[in-house]
């Protein structure tokens, strides 16, 4: 059966629904070695599809949902030129080839979920979905009752994009520093760093606690594991999926 190539590259765990479109988008995906548009339907029974010259595996038959404490010094693509260390690494044991869901910047740290189910992948991260994500930000100094209701109610970003509005709490207030707790909706690119310049903050760390409720809890930086049958439920009911 006919069906989206985006659909079929999601459910073969190479990458997120909308990193094939992406990928479509940039001429890098063929199918039986002609290069494919968006909107392009093919067979994954019956076409040669490849990213780059590489073709692409079956959808998997073992679907991993994993989480993983992601340290700084991290980046969260499947592979880098400059060889900086990438997150992947750090899953020693994960036979299935897992990409990561969303992202989290080299200089960031905490919940970071990984899955060879594309399509999973693609619900969490869908700016339609809304999906919470919580962090923990250590600003450097005090934080001003203007400041903080600028990031609640939405700020411009350097780019022009308004922010949605979002919840923002004090969790700890001294002279040098001050601890926020931010939930957002939205997955914009280095969005809470770009929130707090826009107001005038410096971040001097910025760690990702929660993901649609389900909480990072006391996972050491660097390991990981997969989550529980009640943490998928979780995630499944943020999406809008049973």
């Amino acid at each position: 059966m006919e069906v989206r190539i985006q659909k079929i590259i999601a459910e073969s765990g190479y990458c997120s629904r909308r990193k094939a479109e992406e990928l479509i988008a940039e001429g890098a995906v063929t199918v039986n070695g002609r290069i494919c548009t968006l909107g392009d339907k093919a067979d994954a029974a019956r076409d040669a599809i490849k990213i780059n010259g590489k073709t692409i595996g079956k959808a998997p038959t073992v679907k991993r949902y994993i989480m993983l404490n992601k340290p700084r010094g991290y980046i969260t693509t499947m592979s880098d030129e400059q060889g900086r260390r990438i997150a992947a690494d750090l899953l020693d044991g994960v036979e299935e080839r897992v990409v990561p869901v969303g992202r989290l910047d080299r200089n960031s740290e905490g919940l970071l979920l990984f899955t060879n189910d594309g399509n999973f992948a693609n619900e969490i991260t869908h700016p339609s979905r809304h999906v919470s994500k919580t962090y923990r930000v250590t600003i450097d100094g005090r934080v001003s009752e203007q400041q903080l209701t600028r990031l609640m109610t939405g700020v411009e970003l350097d780019d022009g994009k308004i922010t949605l509005p979002c919840a923002v709490d004090v969790l700890s207030e001294e002279p040098e520093r001050t601890v926020l707790r931010i939930v957002i909706k939205q997955g914009l690119n280095r969005q809470i760093r770009r929130m707090c310049t826009a107001v005038g903050l410096n971040v001097g760390r910025l760690r990702r606690v929660a993901i649609g409720g389900v909480k990072l809890g006391m996972l050491r930086p660097g390991e990981w594991r997969d989550l529980t049958k009640e943490e998928l439920r979780i995630l499944r009911a943020a999406i809008g999926k049973k």
